[in-house]
């Protein structure tokens, strides 16, 4: 039987399933999901209303396991335009990830014609790091569906999301153009707020767009941070990504991210980057 979430609420905390394992180690999680966690509990404090979540940077501090999580929030900068939002991520043993995020107002504002994301000139770069106004990537009618490696694990994120490349993919190493969505609840029973699915989806920039063999090297991140400057529309999301590998062993996956009206904002990872042992 399916499972029906990412996460089933238990008492004042949540229950992972078998959905959330990542690719690294049958008993952790991607951190998609526990970022989207997060991200929902940070929605939920008090005073989101009317508020947008502008940056969030997730710190993962260590492997977040399959097993019982609880979220605390609270507000560490009030302000009636911004305020700074701290949340922290717990298991049995401590706090396994922490975040922090600026909540702005959300108002409408006059702007001149030909500067929003939405109408702009098209000022299209050479990388997905440059902002591309005016741009919609083409649509997911448009990509091939993907199918990610195999894990060794028969269920896991890599079945809980779906795939549709423009370019790259999980067999053509390099720069990606994705379109992913969720395929279950972040939490049983809710429908997924924009924000959570922009960060269950932002997190697998580096894996969409890796340059090494997953099998022989390790590109894992260390944190996660996304910059919004609208909400999402719909269910998809267009990971436009890149990843740069260095023989310092450290790495940096840039991703572009877009719905099909044009972008949304953009997601950075620090990567570990390291040979495979034993």
């Amino acid at each position: 039987m399916p499972e029906p979430a990412f996460f089933v609420p238990r008492g004042d905390g949540y229950a992972p399933t078998e959905l959330t394992r990542g690719p690294w180690d049958p008993d952790s999680q991607h951190a998609g999901p526990p970022a989207g966690l997060i991200g929902r509990e940070i929605e939920r404090l008090e005073g989101g209303a009317g508020r947008h979540v502008g940056r969030i940077t997730f710190e993962i501090l260590r492997a977040v396991p399959i097993a019982p999580l609880r979220v605390e929030a609270r507000v560490a900068r009030p302000g009636r335009s911004i305020e700074l939002v701290e949340a922290s991520l717990f298991d049995a043993e401590g706090q396994v990830m922490r975040a922090s995020a600026w909540r702005l107002r959300a108002a409408e504002v006059e702007i001149p014609a030909g500067v929003s994301s939405l109408d702009g000139p098209g000022l299209v770069g050479t990388s997905p790091s440059t902002l591309r106004p005016g741009f919609a990537p083409p649509g997911v009618d448009e990509a091939l569906p993907g199918t990610f490696p195999p894990t060794g694990q028969d269920v896991g994120y890599h079945t809980a999301m779906e795939y549709r490349f423009v370019h790259g993919g999980f067999a053509d190493p390099g720069p990606a153009l994705v379109w992913m969505r969720m395929r279950q609840p972040l939490v049983a029973g809710e429908e997924p707020s924009p924000l959570q699915r922009v960060l269950v989806a932002a997190d697998s920039g580096n894996g969409v767009s890796a340059t090494l063999d997953w099998t022989r090297y390790l590109f894992i991140n260390v944190d996660l941070t996304v910059h919004l400057h609208r909400p999402l529309v719909g269910e998809w999301v267009c990971l436009d990504a890149i990843t740069v590998a260095e023989p310092g062993g450290v790495g940096l996956a840039d991703t572009a991210l877009y719905d099909d009206r044009g972008p949304i904002g953009r997601a950075a990872q620090t990567l570990l980057i390291d040979e495979r042992r034993g």
